[in-house]
């Protein structure tokens, strides 16, 4: 099983991604401040930029919009579009960079300089070191996440100690028991809780669902029941836990590093898709990208 050692290798990526984010190269192709910027992808790469779009503006970096790769508004104007892509060959992110106006800056975060899409971008962020061979995304797009954030100058020493902690924790076994999960976020977390509930659905099969948390109690809350998990990344909103102990549910979170925090959730699908005899490197329907037909002229 390929994704249980991606799982387990984050920690060693993260603290390269720090060493990358500091070279030349990767300050010159990553945004700069104040430009207006739309970080774009598809699938978990999607949710990591809606994570780093959070992140930029909360930083003070400039405006940053995050879009599936297939909703990308066309008719905006930015300074820099920042795709990311693992595989390198997905279709709706090689056609957005494909189609931008000339002229346009663009900077590709993928896993090897000979993908199709290094060819469309001005720009480029290799990171070899965290690709993989599971169809399911882990080590890469958390890596992403590191270089980005690490860029933005966020010390990830405690993310990192986290994180090794969170490889060789046990899983509780009320926790594979359940069976339904929502995942809940605030600010950047929101993309890592998508994230999350994704890990599950794919690898798992499972009913999962993710929200941001304060939109939780309009409407989602009344399924949370028994048989119910909620996971919350980073510390709880006002009044969240007093009105999930009323729900009954099996409520997760730690004072740990949000994307530490992640590995947890990761580790949890892949436990949950052997109980159910499924592969989580193979899932259902996946494959490692999505390559569509061109269309007929």
């Amino acid at each position: 099983m390929y994704v249980a050692a991606e799982i387990a290798s984050q920690p060693d990526t993260w603290r390269r991604a720090a060493q990358l984010a500091a070279s030349p190269a990767t300050v010159r192709a990553l945004p700069q401040p104040g430009e207006r910027v739309a970080v774009v992808g598809c699938g978990t790469s999607y949710f990591i930029a809606q994570s780093c779009a959070a992140l930029r503006e909360a930083a003070g970096h400039g405006e940053t919009d995050a879009f599936a790769a297939s909703e990308f508004p066309g008719t905006r104007r930015y300074d820099r579009i920042v795709a990311i892509t693992r595989s390198g060959t997905t279709t709706e992110v090689n056609r957005l960079l494909r189609d931008l106006p000339a002229g346009s800056r663009s900077t590709v975060v993928t896993t090897a300089t000979d993908r199709p899409v290094t060819r469309l971008a001005t720009d480029r962020v290799v990171l070899d070191f965290a690709d993989e061979q599971s169809v399911v995304q882990t080590r890469f797009a958390t890596t992403v996440l590191a270089t980005w954030r690490a860029r933005l100058g966020h010390d990830l020493t405690m993310a990192i100690t986290d994180a090794r902690a969170q490889t060789g924790a046990p899983i509780e076994q009320r926790l594979a028991e359940r069976e339904q999960f929502t995942f809940l976020g605030t600010g950047w977390t929101v993309g890592l809780a998508n994230e999350a509930a994704l890990k599950l659905r794919e690898a798992a099969q499972v009913w999962a669902e993710s929200y941001p948390a304060m939109e939780f109690r309009h409407g989602p809350i009344s399924v949370a029941g028994h048989r119910s998990v909620v996971w919350i990344f980073g510390p709880p909103v006002p009044g969240l836990l007093e009105d999930l102990t009323a729900t009954g549910a099996l409520v997760v979170h730690a004072p740990i590093d949000p994307m530490a925090h992640l590995i947890g959730a990761q580790r949890l699908a892949v436990e949950l898709a052997t109980r159910r005899g499924l592969h989580p490197d193979r899932p259902r329907l996946l494959t490692r990208s999505v390559v569509l037909p061109e269309p007929a002229l």
